[in-house]
């Protein structure tokens, strides 16, 4: 593992979204879901191709506050431009739980 400087964290946007809504991309690749994420007044709305369809449903995940990076630069993702990355872990068996928020935040709210 590759150390980094406290500096270099600080770079990292990490922010609490909310999921606004969630739909199937069947152009993608690998199964995934096209996300619009509410990050509040400062941020506005940010779209999001996340590969996690095998634990999750998208009618389940509206309403689901996220953490994401929002600033690396936007990604085209097929006919799709991506605006944030939504975190989370690979399980045993390779699929994506998201990073979770166990009480609700602010939209907008940076990781401390």
């Amino acid at each position: 593992m590759q150390e980094i400087q406290w500096s270099d964290f600080e770079r990292v946007e990490l922010r609490a979204g909310t999921i606004v809504s969630a739909e199937t991309f069947p152009e993608a690749r690998v199964p995934a879901y096209k996300l619009l994420i509410d990050f509040g007044p400062e941020l506005g709305h940010k779209k999001s191709s996340a590969q996690i369809t095998d634990l999750y449903d998208a009618e389940g995940l509206v309403g689901r506050q996220i953490v994401a990076v929002v600033n690396f630069p936007p990604k085209q993702i097929g006919p799709f431009m991506s605006e944030c990355l939504v975190t989370g872990f690979h399980n045993d068996d390779g699929r994506v739980v998201l990073a979770s928020i166990d009480s609700e935040v602010p939209n907008g709210a940076k990781l401390a």
